[in-house]
């Protein structure tokens, strides 16, 4: 296996195409409407709720700015949203480097679009499990797998997307991207980086508290079996 060292990268990344899925919904109007402003033909992929209110925000202008993830992939999300974004396509867009040219044949193979941002918030883990009576499959259910996939793989390549996690950093982030023509510079993602790889530990190390805490017998309650 040859061993992958990035040496050529593009110091500022336009901001074209873009995940998000959210927990926390606030102040995605302004966010949206600023991105709109910035690049009018930015496409917005996205799931479930998050997707549900990106159209309503966008109102008739969602059939040119926004596409459900189920439909860029072609595979339709499992009951109860299990499977939503873990896909081929979503990880070879947010994983692919600029000048590999593998990558670049890769997404022309499949015909996946680099995505250059993610903006993700996780399931509310640890509300739920302040809340009282709370179960472990109720804390079980709680846990996100596709959230925390897709902000460590944008963190990871950083060197060309931007991974936002904390709905505080909107405003921020339009301010660069009205200042810069609609990109981000490398500092500005190495920023994001830092603080999406610490959002994701203090969400694993919170899990890990929890299920530290209970015993088999809590466990043993919640499920029949044979």
């Amino acid at each position: 296996m040859t061993k992958n060292i990035v040496e050529k990268i593009d110091r500022q990344v336009k901001i074209k195409t873009i995940l998000m899925s959210v927990s926390d919904k606030s102040g995605l109007e302004a966010f949206i409407a600023g991105l709109l402003e910035v690049t009018p033909d930015v496409l917005i992929l996205s799931t479930g709720g998050t997707y549900s209110k990106i159209k309503d925000i966008l109102g008739d202008r969602a059939h040119v700015n926004l596409k459900k993830v189920s439909e860029y992939t072609g595979q339709p999300e499992t009951q109860g949203g299990l499977v939503k974004t873990l896909d081929f396509k979503i990880y070879l867009g947010l994983l692919t480097e600029t000048y590999n040219d593998a990558h670049q044949n890769d997404l022309k193979r499949t015909n996946a679009r680099a995505i250059d941002m993610v903006v993700v918030n996780l399931y509310p883990f640890s509300e739920t499990i302040a809340k009282a009576g709370v179960t472990v499959e109720d804390a079980r259910g709680n846990i996100d797998i596709g959230g925390p996939t897709m902000i460590r793989a944008a963190a990871k390549n950083f060197i060309r997307v931007a991974s936002v996690v904390d709905p505080e950093t909107y405003p921020d982030i339009l301010e660069k991207l009205k200042a810069n023509n609609g990109a981000l510079s490398l500092e500005d993602r190495f920023d994001l980086a830092k603080k999406a790889f610490q959002h994701t530990a203090v969400y694993d190390t919170n899990i890990a508290a929890y299920l530290a805490d209970r015993s088999a017998g809590d466990v043993n309650s919640c499920y029949k079996g044979e």
